[in-house]
């Protein structure tokens, strides 16, 4: 780990894999629980985590650089299920990308569990692992100027779920109507860091794509 001062009271804690951010985010949170760890805000991303509002940043950041990365923690915690139709438009080429037919390609992603890595991008949108890493797939070569809110998409290792319209590169492969962000709810956000889901296929592959 390599911990970079932010300003006065903060630290980017830099790791080698998203794995490896998962698993420190994880125990930062459970030290700040368990009251050993004084900090305000614990943000993951791919492969950093940011601390801000350290009571002494020096300091930990010496702890921090003279430790291992703490192991990945067990999966615990309910599970969020979201209920998905595989009818994207891009589901036959992602197949095609796996050699399996579109059927399959659903089955196979209906049947990981996923954890939510990170968020970003817009307010509600979570990067979610869970795939094996040979079903990773490449980004559109051309983005869509507008993506529906709702739309399952894949890139790269990453599952997401685009919370409102907008424009976007992921491979579309179903539509949900889970409702990914809500300002009136508490707390906002469906899916935050840590999070396990699960997709729930309704309806059927459309007749023709396989």
């Amino acid at each position: 780990m390599r911990a970079l001062p932010v300003g006065d009271r903060a630290l980017l804690v830099e790791v080698s894999t998203d794995g490896e951010a998962q698993a420190l985010h994880a125990d930062l949170v459970r030290r700040r629980a368990e009251g050993s760890l004084s900090v305000r805000e614990i943000v993951p991303a791919a492969r950093t985590v940011l601390l801000d509002g350290l009571d002494d940043p020096v300091r930990l950041a010496e702890q921090l650089a003279a430790s291992q990365v703490p192991p990945v923690p067990p999966r615990a915690g309910e599970i969020v299920e979201i209920p998905v139709r595989y009818d994207g438009p891009d589901l036959a080429e992602v197949a095609a990308h796996w050699d399996v037919s579109p059927h399959e390609a659903a089955r196979i992603h209906a049947a990981a569990e996923f954890r939510v890595a990170f968020c970003g991008f817009a307010p509600g949108f979570g990067y979610l692992t869970g795939l094996p890493a040979r079903y990773g797939v490449p980004r559109r070569a051309t983005p869509r100027t507008t993506v529906p809110a709702g739309a399952v998409g894949l890139a790269g290792p990453y599952t997401g779920v685009y919370p409102r319209p907008s424009p976007g590169g992921w491979q579309l492969i179903g539509t949900t109507d889970a409702v990914l962000w809500d300002h009136a709810r508490v707390p906002a956000a469906l899916l935050s860091p840590g999070t396990r889901v699960r997709f729930v296929p309704v309806g059927t592959v459309p007749v023709g794509s396989s």
